[in-house]
């Protein structure tokens, strides 16, 4: 049996007149597959959720902190979300929140040191994951796939979502 019949589609593969449907589809299958397998060996391994590890990663690339509104829109998630995310980093001690210096409203959230040593080996087990799961395809071709994954995303950047004549 190939690697590729070992994972279900919700549709046979097939290219048809529906080829964009059936892109779609396979996108969201192989995305679907690689988050169920870090979600399973992020808690199997570590004891830690995904979105724990995302708002983690969002701080480290923003060592100067990031509000919750800022941490939603990286994210792509609501600003609710985040918030219970966060609440439970802080209360591990992975996270510290100060008041904005420019917006009262606002709290800083900022990995402390214990988080930024604990990401940095989730980070490096993330990255071997990554490598493991991709390890089939030549890097030519991922290179290549994420060109035109580039290519997807200005179309669907300039697609308003508003119906055409």
């Amino acid at each position: 049996m190939s690697s590729e019949t070992m994972i279900r589609e919700k549709h046979d593969g097939a290219l048809d007149d529906r080829t964009s449907v059936r892109l779609w589809l396979r996108l969201l299958t192989c995305t679907t597959v690689i988050e169920k397998r870090l979600k399973r060996r992020f808690a199997d391994q570590y004891g830690i959720t995904l979105p724990r590890f995302d708002v983690m990663a969002a701080l480290d690339r923003h060592p100067e902190g990031m509000t919750m509104g800022q941490l939603s829109q990286a994210l792509l998630v609501s600003s609710g979300n985040v918030t219970g995310v966060v609440q439970a980093l802080l209360r591990e001690g992975y996270v510290s929140m100060a008041a904005s210096p420019t917006d009262g409203r606002a709290s800083i959230a900022r990995l402390t040191e214990a988080g930024r040593d604990c990401f940095t080996g989730l980070a490096e087990s993330h990255h071997e994951w990554i490598e493991a799961m991709l390890a089939g395809v030549p890097r030519e071709e991922r290179v290549a796939m994420y060109d035109l994954l580039g290519v997807l995303k200005t179309s669907l950047a300039a697609d308003t979502g508003e119906e055409q004549p």
